[in-house]
């Protein structure tokens, strides 16, 4: 559906693979249940690995098939769309804030709203 489930919003200087540690242990404090989750090929093994250790998540690679060529990845759409979403938001269509958890913050914040936007228009 796109929710967003867990953020964790750190510098650029630290990789996906390491900064996908705190968010998987944030989703895992969330919602312990999960049993799969997709990502993008930037995720090295160790992740992978380390993720079906501790929490017993399977992560699977989303990879492009060809470069250059366009093809809608199945369930990646999805996560694009939310991110495209966000946009729409002058605090978050640049990187307006300077503390992190601010950033976080304003990612919650209006990933509620857009939840609640949905849930009023059924």
């Amino acid at each position: 559906m796109g929710n967003v489930l867990a953020v964790a919003v750190h510098s650029a200087s630290i990789s996906e693979s390491r900064g996908a540690h705190l968010v998987l242990i944030r989703l895992f404090v969330a919602l312990p249940h999960l049993l799969k989750i997709l990502v993008d090929g930037g995720y090295k093994q160790g992740v992978i690995d380390w993720s079906k250790a501790m929490f017993g998540y399977v992560l699977e690679v989303v990879k492009r098939p060809e470069l250059h060529k366009f093809k809608v990845l199945p369930k990646r759409w999805i996560v694009e769309r939310t991110f495209g979403w966000f946009n729409w938001y002058r605090r978050l269509s640049k990187d307006y804030e300077h503390n992190p958890k601010t950033s976080e913050t304003m990612i919650y914040f209006l990933a509620s709203n857009l939840i609640l936007k949905r849930f009023t228009t059924l």
